[in-house]
């Protein structure tokens, strides 16, 4: 069950880009879980993917293609890929030879994406099998779709679109997610897939990229885990009326802001999505030295599941985040600066519990689906915003029986 209102938005087409989706019956046979993205000849594309060492083998697969002017995502759900060995890297090259025999395009013109259970070989016959009806399928309308083909546990489809003007024409975005468990991405399991019509060389659009995925996929956890097949990438079609973006050109901050805005989010909605989340988290801190030092103590609150199973109960047990900003490896932490807030209510001040605090105020904030924790640790400017949610009876059922 989401947290807050998630009602998938009306997809605008993108011009160059169209997508296609089929059941294959990987692991069930109730909706699609085959996606194809196409793109038209000349469209740039960028990636940015998890770095947890045992990477699947379509992650391999679609870095070294990254190179090569993509033109297809191949995606699947059902199944990571992942664990696999030599046999799971065969697998995926053959899916991308397959598929690129259909279309008349090369091989490593096509980057496969998985997600699913891990360990477990890919059914390549049922993937390959389908291929022609899922080409037949392909349309520019087709994002609501897209956006179920690739869930696991995903209650809901999550999907965003943003449409900038610049030089008095316009350039949209489309943007689809996945996850809501095994999410901690480190570049979840989390899978974003984003188009756009504009025009943008493919160097300039990695370093975008990596920009907004950085203060975006990389600013939430549900649980702490870094999947084996995390990956956020990007196709542009180039076909607005726009001018080139080029980095010296005044439209490049506007750009990077509309894709930095669509990753964001991207990435909350996974968190509102979050295996049996009931609350919305943001872990603020400010006043930190550096922005690393900012995202490490966010994320040891966000990590504790003590702090996360408190806020499922309501109970305003502030010591749980205390102790947690407490091991965070900060040097030479002043306690009489740090400031500790839920919602607008100080809890702690002057190295204890705020004069002024009282259980009631705290109460009143846990009691609300969407709670702002603020640690202000008075050592510098930086600031930092980590998203996270609750742990739930429901997420140790879920992930008990993902298997089942």
């Amino acid at each position: 069950m989401a947290v807050g209102q998630c009602d998938f938005p009306i997809m605008p087409s993108i011009a160059g880009i169209t997508l296609g989706t089929i059941n294959a019956g990987i692991k069930q046979t109730i909706r699609d879980d085959i996606l194809l993205l196409h793109a038209v000849e000349g469209a740039t594309c960028a990636g940015v993917f998890t770095q947890n060492a045992f990477c699947a083998a379509p992650v391999h697969v679609a870095k070294a293609n990254l190179a090569h002017k993509p033109r297809w995502f191949l995606i699947n759900s059902g199944n990571a890929n992942a664990g696999t060995g030599e046999l799971g890297m065969q697998a995926a090259l053959t899916s991308c030879e397959e598929l690129a025999k259909l279309a008349g395009d090369a091989p490593n013109q096509v980057l496969p994406f998985s997600t699913g259970v891990i360990g477990q070989l890919l059914p390549v016959a049922k993937i390959t099998a389908v291929l022609p009806a899922a080409i037949a399928q392909l349309s520019s309308d087709n994002w609501a779709n897209a956006a179920k083909a690739i869930m696991t546990t995903d209650t809901f489809p999550k999907g965003v679109t943003k449409v900038i003007t610049v030089a008095g024409q316009t350039i949209t975005f489309n943007g689809i997610s996945k996850g809501a468990g095994m999410i901690q991405p480190n570049m979840a399991t989390m899978l974003g897939f984003i188009a756009t019509d504009a025009k943008i060389q493919q160097p300039l659009l990695q370093q975008c990229l990596a920009l907004a995925v950085e203060q975006s996929f990389n600013r939430i956890t549900v649980d702490g885990d870094t999947s084996t097949n995390d990956a956020c990438v990007i196709m542009a079609s180039g076909c607005s009326a726009v001018p080139e973006i080029t980095a010296d050109s005044e439209h490049y901050p506007v750009f990077a802001d509309a894709l930095m805005s669509v990753c964001k989010q991207l990435a909350e909605l996974i968190i509102r999505d979050g295996e049996g989340a009931t609350k919305l988290i943001r872990i603020v801190v400010s006043d930190a030295s550096t922005d690393e030092e900012a995202v490490r103590v966010a994320k040891t609150i966000a990590h504790s599941p003590l702090v996360k199973t408190a806020f499922f109960a309501s109970d305003p047990n502030w010591g749980r985040i205390l102790a947690a900003v407490g091991r965070a490896g900060v040097e030479n932490m002043v306690l009489e600066d740090v400031q500790l807030y839920l919602g607008d209510v100080c809890i702690v001040r002057n190295g204890g519990c705020a004069d002024d605090y009282t259980e009631e105020a705290g109460q009143a904030v846990m009691n609300q689906q969407e709670i702002t924790v603020t640690v202000k640790l008075g050592r510098g400017t930086a600031i930092q915003e980590v998203l996270t949610c609750d742990f739930s009876y429901d997420y140790v059922k879920i992930n008990a029986e993902y298997r089942t």
